[in-house]
């Protein structure tokens, strides 16, 4: 059997575009024609870490929401806020962690849910599917970037000691700072495990004292309990009207559910055991489970206890907008009762983190882009380059921070969309893999978990649109820009790898002289008279010799979905026949592929015989493009001359 293989391009190989600025936008974009077999930027290597290291590098993403989440909490649930916070938390220890350490396990080299769900559903259904989750995954990621941000101005322009021209400068400052992650980016952005683990450390001890003050003061100050509790009895009565409140309001309160796709996005970076093989890293994952776990029992302990105390400490009427708490409840507690000086010190600490936050939200997004689209074909070259990226995520930044205004509250919705959809999108994916392991407990237990965040989610949408409405956007723009792109790559060579079993070798090798004809044969249609007239009509219309030992050439399109894939070239006896058939995504760019690769193993050129395609030249187009099959001989020989510049070493293409 012989094989060969698409090598990377060369690196010397590189765009060099005349200008100095384009050559330093497009920096690491290979040349045309020069794809490299691993579609994206290559991955830095890094050294595995432990897992508790690794959860600092999720948690400036997770914890950093206890930045705002108290505020968010209070606003949208008032007096029912602890309540609606235990639903939270019980929601995150019973539903969103046994969901994504499931996907851990599933998913080891961090593809994630989204890939479960790929696997999952196959085909265009599948990959549209995919498409649409990257546009709530982009929400989620661009939300965090401009959420972040916006809060972090706000820890900067209500400390104290803050200049008075910066009052009133939210969006200006806010724009500031995303610009500011867009600069890190464009001069070349690495993430660092140890200042995550540094940014993690400061900021959780600074909220532990912050909390354990506040429980302090609770409890010295015993009436601000009873005060509210008479003030909830009074207001809503009767005990199961409260619960009844704190579920309606839960879905406001799913920001605190972020973090969990993070955490199985980095399993990569999580040492694993000396026996750990590559198909079934058991160290990585039970590393991954303490890192899910441990990060979800922290922050559920912090959001339950700061819900207490902001709710009993804080009056109702500063967590309204233009009030001290808004966005920065547990702050205001630090600057109350520990002094400027240790709120100061909060509040950068809190900056850091809310910036760092934002950091990894941009990183993601510049890994996840590449990771799925240039595999569907639906990728601009451009892609390939990381800073423009960075200058359009960048943009969008800008847009959502003037449309919101720099609001922390008013952005809760659109986040909270894009995270709840990632995680009913785990749940369902965790739900059909126990069913097709036939686990019925696993089937009822997650499917139950499915419901509660469906229910969620639909909740947060009908009551905060705009999460929908900017999700949309980015679907649309994924959607139009994915099609348009595999439109624009139709004519690449789209075999990887490509192989001849040892009768294939034989029938190509049996004419030593050549040149090598072959006659394209649609393998629906395998009768003994089907065969005699595609030879016949090849030898009147197409002028092939009578004498000719011509092979037929089949391409059986298994799901047309797909981009690329490795092809296996069969040979088989039919009806007298010597047929080479091949199963792949599409027939022209399999066929041309198939071409180069007989004339670069035998050294003799090919020849390939076709009949027009019969009918509307629009409809066949069509078929190509979504099925891989319509017009097949045009296509074939547009795909050669793509692949091929010089003409006399360009396989031939006969139609008749």
């Amino acid at each position: 059997m012989t094989t060969l293989t698409r090598t990377p391009a060369d690196p010397s190989n590189r765009r060099k575009p005349s200008g100095g600025f384009k050559h330093w936008l497009l920096e690491g974009m290979p040349e045309a024609g020069g794809r490299p077999r691993q579609h994206g930027r290559p991955e830095r290597e890094h050294k595995p870490q432990s897992w508790w290291k690794v959860m600092c590098l999720t948690g400036v993403d997770y914890f950093s929401t206890l930045g705002y989440q108290p505020a968010i909490a209070a606003l949208a649930a008032g007096m029912v806020s602890p309540l609606a916070t235990i639903v939270l938390v019980a929601v995150t220890l019973l539903g969103a962690l046994p969901v994504y350490r499931r996907v851990a396990s599933e998913s080891p080299r961090g593809e994630g849910s989204i890939a479960m769900l790929e696997k999952l559903l196959p085909r265009w259904g599948g990959k549209l599917f995919v498409l649409a989750l990257l546009g709530f995954a982009a929400t989620d990621f661009m939300i965090t970037m401009t959420l972040s941000a916006a809060d972090a101005s706000a820890h900067a322009v209500e400390n104290p000691f803050a200049p008075e021209w910066m009052h009133g400068q939210e969006v200006a400052i806010t724009l500031a700072l995303i610009a500011a992650l867009g600069i890190v980016f464009l001069r070349g952005f690495k993430e660092a495990i140890n200042v995550a683990v540094l940014l993690v450390g400061v900021y959780l001890l600074l909220n532990a004292v912050v909390v354990l003050v506040g429980l302090f003061h609770v409890a010295t100050e015993a009436h601000v309990v009873t005060d509210w509790w008479a003030a909830l009895n009074q207001q809503h009565g009767n005990p199961l009207v409260m619960i009844g409140i704190a579920l309606l309001v839960f879905p406001k309160l799913a920001l605190g559910l972020s973090g969990f796709e993070t955490g199985v996005a980095v399993m990569p970076q999580i040492k694993g055991a000396p026996d750990d093989t590559e198909e079934r890293p058991a160290g990585r994952i039970r590393g991954a489970h303490k890192l899910l776990t441990t990060a979800a029992l922290i922050m559920s302990a912090f959001l339950v206890t700061s819900s207490f105390i902001t709710t009993f400490l804080i009056p109702a009427a500063e967590f309204e907008a233009g009030g001290k708490a808004n966005g920065r409840a547990l702050a205001y507690l630090a600057h109350q009762y520990l002094g400027d000086a240790f709120g100061t010190a909060y509040d950068v600490s809190t900056i850091a983190i809310l910036w760092f936050a934002g950091a990894s939200a941009m990183a993601g997004l510049l890994n996840l882009v590449p990771r799925y689209l240039p595999r569907f074909g639906m990728a601009p070259s451009w892609t390939k380059a990381v800073r423009p990226l960075v200058l359009v995520f960048t943009a969008v930044g800008f847009l959502i921070t003037v449309i919101f205004e720099a609001n922390v509250e008013a952005q809760g919705g659109a986040y909270a969309t894009g995270v709840l959809v990632l995680m009913t999108s785990a749940s369902i994916a965790v739900t059909l893999s126990a069913k097709r392991r036939k686990q019925r407990v696993k089937i009822l237990a997650f499917g139950a978990v499915s419901v509660v965040f469906s229910y969620t989610t639909v909740a947060n949408v009908v009551e905060r649109p705009d999460g929908i409405k900017i999700a949309a956007l980015f679907i649309l723009g994924i959607l139009l820009v994915s099609f348009a792109s595999r439109v624009r790559r139709s004519f690449e060579l789209r075999a990887t790898h490509i192989k001849m079993d040892q009768r294939a070798l034989e029938f190509t090798a049996a004419n030593d002289e050549g040149p090598i004809r072959l006659i394209a044969h649609e393998p629906k249609r395998a009768g003994v008279e089907r065969y005699r007239e595609k030879l016949e009509h090849a030898q009147q219309a197409n002028h092939l010799p009578e004498d000719s030992d011509a092979l037929f050439i089949e391409v059986i399109v298994d799901d047309s979905s797909d981009f690329e894939q490795e092809l296996l070239v069969e040979g088989k006896h039919r009806h007298g026949f010597k047929v080479l058939e091949v199963h792949s995504n599409n027939v022209p760019n399999t066929l041309a592929a198939v071409l180069l690769h007989i004339r670069d193993v035998t050294g003799l050129m090919p020849h390939i015989y076709f009949r027009w395609t019969e009918g509307n030249p629009i409809a066949n187009l069509s078929k190509f493009l979504f099925f891989g099959e319509g017009e097949i001989a045009p296509v074939t020989r547009e795909v050669l001359r793509e692949a091929e510049a010089d003409v006399t070493r360009r396989p031939w293409v006969h139609v008749g």
